[in-house]
């Protein structure tokens, strides 16, 4: 009881001193940690070995692969790839179908990038076309932001799911795997609410960006072709991977498995994407690789995340230790909610605090000590609670949430407006995924 009132404090000092008093979410975590190590009545020295090694292992397992993801954003940024991967799933979708057209565009962007970022990058595209079609920029704005959050949420390598995976130490290309499949119907969820739903407001596009401005950035841009490749290529090559490992040895016991494990190793894969990444731009400088350029830019923003994970790793490795497991795995066990637990705490967190990425990272965390007392013990059952945590993420995107701002504020939404359309949407697709979660659990 002692431990578990400990755990709910520390619950409430990171929430309050990351919205209330601003305090940094690595500060806030790193603080707590060894408050609540101290509290728990572990040996001091104990204490500060958990923290320098739950750090040192979460960084070491996961940091490479975080900078190697932003680099690859960055680089499809700057160069147009968005742009051209926009058009080219126009060509499919047809320019009646805009809404659509956003969630698809938008749900790949934000594997390497950050959700506020690719909705910032993509609004003018969004205003244009949905000018152009004749329809709401409502629904466009709706459809993007759900696509966006949908892989921002459940899909590695965007830095939160990719953290949850190191703390919970998941196999990478099952959640993968699992949050493609999720975040797909997820992503469908949020475009039916799009057109059937946000459509019904309308909201002049009053686009920024004329014909001939999208057209100079397209001719500016990459192929379709290579703008998608330096995304789709780390997951397939890491999916690969997983099944080589599996142990029915799909791919045999030698060199092809040898090859498969080495280029499909999360770190190696994600190094190949950047190498393909810097080949988006029309020439490639030197000082886009430097550390004032696009590379130095890519580093820099994935330092932040490194930095949180960091830090909820050491958090989880105090909690570990100092026997919470054993606390409260039996009484959260006879709840009898099973996956939807780190569902219901992932919500709570996003919602209270704002940052889907903290709620992830912490959620994990405070889940990396109960997975076996709860009986997620199989590699399947590991990746979906990382999808699961991601599902909950969603849930309640409302005035705390930077990205809620970007929406309503690029979307020119009132407050009101914003929960709605983007906020209840949000909240819809957030339970949609984790029922699909849910499903897919019970059957494994």
């Amino acid at each position: 009881m002692r431990l578990g009132i400990l755990l709910l404090i520390a619950v409430i000092l990171i929430v309050v001193t990351t919205t209330r008093w601003k305090l940094h979410p690595f500060l806030a975590l790193l603080f707590t940690a060894i408050g609540y190590g101290l509290f728990a009545g572990m040996p001091m020295a104990d204490v500060v070995k958990s923290v320098n090694e739950g750090f040192g292992g979460t960084i070491g397992y996961i940091g490479i692969v975080i900078i190697a993801g932003t680099i690859i954003g960055v680089f499809l940024e700057k160069s147009g790839g968005a742009y051209a991967m926009a058009q080219a799933v126009l060509r499919v979708t047809g320019r009646r179908n805009v809404p659509l057209a956003m969630s698809i565009i938008g749900y790949f962007v934000s594997i390497p990038v950050f959700c506020d970022s690719g909705f910032v990058i993509l609004s003018p595209l969004n205003k244009a076309l949905a000018k152009k079609a004749g329809i709401s920029l409502a629904a466009c704005a709706v459809a993007l932001s759900l696509g966006l959050y949908a892989t921002h949420t459940m899909v590695p390598p965007t830095p939160g799911p990719i953290a949850a995976a190191g703390i919970l130490k998941a196999d990478l290309g099952q959640v993968i795997l699992y949050g493609l499949i999720v975040s797909v119907l997820a992503m469908i969820v949020g475009w039916l609410y799009a057109i059937f739903i946000a459509s019904r407001v309308y909201i002049d596009p009053q686009p920024n960006l004329s014909e001939d401005d999208l057209n100079r950035k397209l001719s500016e841009a990459p192929s379709a072709a290579m703008s998608f490749l330096p995304i789709l290529l780390p997951i397939v090559l890491i999916v690969l991977n997983s099944i080589a490992s599996y142990p029915t040895n799909p791919f045999g016991t030698g060199q092809t498995k040898t090859i498969l494990n080495f280029v499909g190793n999360p770190v190696i894969a994600l190094l190949i994407g950047v190498l393909i990444s810097f080949l988006l731009p029309k020439k490639l400088d030197r000082e886009m690789v430097s550390a004032s350029g696009w590379v130095g830019e890519g580093l820099l923003n994935a330092a932040i995340i490194i930095m949180i994970t960091g830090a909820g790793g050491a958090f989880g490795k105090v909690l570990q230790n100092s026997g919470i497991a054993d606390a409260l795995g039996k009484p959260l066990a006879e709840l009898n909610i099973g996956i939807w637990l780190p569902f219901l705490i992932a919500v709570v967190i996003k919602t209270a605090q704002g940052s889907s990425t903290v709620a992830i990272i912490t959620t994990a965390t405070l889940m990396s000590s109960l997975m076996e007392p709860l009986g997620f013990t199989s590699s399947a059952q590991i990746a979906l609670v990382v999808v699961m945590i991601g599902a909950g993420a969603m849930v309640i995107s409302h005035a705390n949430d930077s990205y809620f701002w970007v929406v309503t504020q690029f979307s020119r939404m009132d407050v009101l407006t914003g929960y709605k359309l983007y906020s209840l949407g949000g909240i819809l697709e957030g339970v949609a995924a984790g029922i699909v979660v849910w499903v897919i659990f019970s059957f494994i």
